[in-house]
């Protein structure tokens, strides 16, 4: 029993671990989808040195690299070729030239066809002078190693350089060179040296990038909550000034409104209900300025669970206007049915918007709302008429926000409206809300 423990024990050390890592990081990187299909992308044209070139060589400057690995595997296909046998020159060539070209669409199947075309190589050439890298095998896998390098990660890199010292060196020991005949010597030494050091150059250059690349989002990371932090001070001063300003004064009008009409002896009924239709609108104004501030004064700000008007409540929004002096009609048209919840806040306050309107800018005209329920959206018409000319009442200067908010709420719903004047003088409101139909079979 105590064996067994010991066993396990060793089977499980530090040491097994690393070489089971190591092994799955070697898996991973050369062997899982070796002829995977990864093309490779052209180089961006943003730089400034792209930039400084004219308008059509820059076109084409994103396939630079497209061009350079052509250029390699043509060097390779010459060194092949020169050293290659009679009668074999242009399939000595091929042999080196494609794993390079490889590199282009599938990167990690060209190295394993550069370590494949080697011994071919090799017999297909003339000069045995080297061994075992032939002059067009030793530039085609130095370039391989190099593009896939690049192209993927400096653990790759580090993997494929073993494995080509591995092999370079069992090769060696082995005695398969022509050592003992011609003379050849061994260039297993130099082709490492060489490929380690472009390897290294690729790895600091990977390390580089990446150092970069975390310096931006950190630097973007940065210059986002720097953005927020600023936008919700911003937002925390507006809101201040709206509590202070307008929050104080219709609190005041409240509170006279409820004063008013003790301070008169005997106060008709028609100014009593009208000082306490002032008080409710008052009242109502501060509820939705104090959600209004919530919403602007803090981002994560959770409105409370107050149900929103709908187009159900508009007889109660026509009650109030009329009580404040609108004389105003409802009609409408089409089969009536619940709409989407946007859809129904955002109807309900283009015909609030439009009826303050008329009570702001035309005292004393009568409105009338119409709403159309139609297949593809909703129907919304709110227009007035021309004011009295003898008006007691003086129509509040200039123009608010009150078109604009509505054209956005319309926006925010991709739906349509028109706003104008009339022939005879007074304004007309018309929007269409789309709804979208739902299918029955996606019920």
């Amino acid at each position: 029993m105590l064996y067994v423990t010991e066993t396990t024990s060793k089977a499980h050390s530090p040491e097994f671990r690393l070489a089971a890592d190591a092994l799955r990081g070697l898996r991973q990187d050369l062997f899982h989808d070796v002829f995977a299909y990864r093309p490779l992308p052209r180089m961006s044209v943003d730089g400034p040195l792209a930039r400084m070139l004219p308008r059509r060589l820059r076109e084409h400057a994103g396939w630079t690299p497209h061009a350079v690995i052509t250029g390699l595997a043509l060097m390779a296909g010459f060194a092949a070729a020169e050293d290659g046998r009679d009668g074999l020159p242009l399939l000595a060539a091929l042999v080196c030239a494609i794993p390079v070209l490889l590199t282009m669409v599938r990167p990690l199947g060209a190295f394993w066809l550069s370590m494949a075309a080697t011994p071919v190589a090799w017999i297909l050439g003339s000069s045995w002078s080297e061994w075992p890298w032939m002059a067009g095998a030793f530039v085609c896998h130095v370039a391989v190693m190099t593009i896939v390098a690049i192209c993927t990660r400096p653990r790759t890199a580090a993997w494929m350089w073993l494995l080509t010292a591995v092999y370079g060196l069992v090769v060696d020991a082995a005695g398969f060179g022509p050592d003992s005949y011609y003379g050849a010597s061994s260039n297993t030494g130099p082709l490492l040296v060489v490929s380690a050091l472009v390897l290294l150059c690729v790895a600091v250059w990977h390390i580089r990038r990446s150092a970069e690349q975390e310096v931006t989002a950190q630097a973007t990371e940065t210059a986002q909550e720097r953005s927020k932090r600023t936008l919700l001070e911003e937002r925390t001063t507006i809101a201040r000034e709206l509590h202070d300003v307008v929050a104080h004064h219709m609190s005041v009008v409240a509170i006279q409104a409820e004063a008013a009409p003790y301070r008169v002896e005997n106060p008709p009924e028609e100014l009593e209900r009208a000082f306490a239709t002032i008080r409710e609108n008052a009242v109502a104004a501060l509820t939705e300025l104090r959600r209004v501030l919530g919403v602007v004064r803090a981002e994560d700000y959770e409105a409370p669970d107050a149900p929103q008007p709908t187009l159900a409540d508009l007889d109660a929004l026509l009650a109030n206007v009329r009580d404040a002096g609108l004389d105003v009609d409802k009609a409408v048209t089409g089969a009536v049915r619940e709409l989407p919840q946007g859809v129904e806040l955002s109807a309900y306050r283009i015909v609030q918007e439009a009826l303050s309107n008329t009570l702001r800018h035309a005292p004393g005209a009568s409105a009338k709302v119409e709403i159309g329920y139609v297949l593809g959206g909703l129907g919304l018409r709110i227009v007035n008429t021309p004011p009295p000319a003898p008006s007691l009442i003086k129509p509040s200067p200039g123009a608010g926000h009150g078109i604009t908010g509505m054209r956005e709420r319309v926006t925010m719903l991709n739906g349509e409206m028109t706003a104008g004047a009339t022939d005879d003088g007074g304004y007309e409101v018309a929007v269409f809300l789309p709804v979208p139909v739902e299918n029955e079979g996606d019920a």
